[in-house]
């Protein structure tokens, strides 16, 4: 279900395609509201339709929104767009990877990829959205 660019998905609009996620296709999206970007998963029809992946994509949404870490991707919004879910979150802010480059070359980084991983399964997320 490919969107096209200048779609609104709720208050984003769309800019383009980033790829695909584990359970839907990835864009580029514009918040007009804050002036920033984000990216929009949108879960693929088929997966909408099976209760079990819906029951998953909530609880990964709601566990990614609980946790508070500079190193763990945080979503932004919820959302259904024709009876498909998405979620809408901060997965291509470049501007934060090359931060936390910065922070790791001179030796300041935060918090280990592994132990963020922990920290995020500890509460429940399985996304693999974590700023390494």
């Amino acid at each position: 279900m490919p969107i096209a660019s200048g779609t609104r998905i709720g208050p984003y609009q769309i800019v383009g395609p980033l790829g695909t996620g584990g359970m839907g296709e990835v864009y580029r999206a514009r918040d007009p509201r804050l002036r920033r970007d984000v990216a929009i998963e949108v879960i693929a029809p088929r997966f909408a339709a099976d209760p079990g992946r819906l029951r998953r994509f909530e609880h990964e949404a709601l566990a990614a929104a609980a946790l508070a870490h500079p190193g763990i991707i945080g979503v932004y919004d919820v959302g259904t767009l024709a009876g498909s879910p998405y979620l809408a979150d901060a997965r291509d802010l470049g501007r934060e990877l090359a931060r936390l480059k910065n922070q790791a070359a001179r030796g300041s980084a935060s918090v280990d990829p592994l132990r963020r991983a922990n920290a995020a399964r500890r509460h429940g997320s399985r996304r693999r959205q974590l700023v390494i």
